[in-house]
Order: structure tokens, then C-alpha cells, then sequence
């Protein structure tokens, strides 16, 4: 099964943009994939108002980022951690798809 990395905003409105990140994920499981999204783990446990730690959560997601068979940017913003992650699946040769959020809510 492929795996996914989700990459969606996650600072800011964090409880809309989880909401969000959820509606991602459901949208690739409909894709048939298998989504990793990061910023819904890390932040049980890493402080995201803590720079050290949200630094050190962006640092996991890079690592988990690169186990992954591509990287699907989700939204219809990209934030600076978003940015990061892109630059580093160009940087590793990793497929990138792009998903308006019209488009992921437009599943079944």
C-alpha cells in the first residue's frame, strides 16, 4: 500500500486546521492510500507554542517524510513548515500532488 505524507497548515487556528487535516486524511484513505499526517500525532505531545519543540516535531515529520512514497500538499495555503516539507521532497526526489481543499472535500 502507498503511503502518504499529509501536509496542511497546522499553526494558527489549530482547532479548524486539525479539523481539516482529519477531512485530508479521510480524503486519501477514499484514494486507497494509506496517509501520514504528522502535525495530528506530534501535537499530543510536543508543545506547538514551544519553538524548540515545534522545531524538533517539523525535524520528525522530515524524517517520516522521507519513508513515505509521496507527499500530498492539501489546502489552499501553504504555510512555512508546508514550504519545508515540499523543498525536501523536491530535494529527495519524492512525488508531490497537489489538492485543493474543494477538491479533497469533493470525495465520496
Amino acid at each position: 500500500m502507498k503511503i502518504v505524507y499529509i501536509a496542511s497548515p497546522y499553526a494558527g487556528d489549530t482547532e479548524a486546521n486539525t479539523e481539516k487535516a482529519i477531512d485530508y486524511c479521510a480524503f486519501a484513505v477514499s484514494r486507497g492510500v494509506l496517509p501520514l499526517a504528522p502535525h495530528l500525532l506530534f501535537p499530543l505531545f510536543l508543545d506547538e507554542d514551544d519553538i524548540e519543540q515545534r522545531e524538533l516535531g517539523l525535524s520528525f515529520g522530515i524524517t517520516l517524510l522521507d519513508k513515505c512514497d509521496e507527499l500530498w500538499v492539501c489546502g489552499d495555503e501553504v504555510s512555512k513548515g508546508m514550504a519545508a516539507e515540499i523543498k525536501t521532497a523536491q530535494e529527495i526526489g519524492i512525488p508531490i500532488k497537489y489538492f485543493s481543499r474543494q477538491e479533497a472535500m469533493a470525495c465520496p
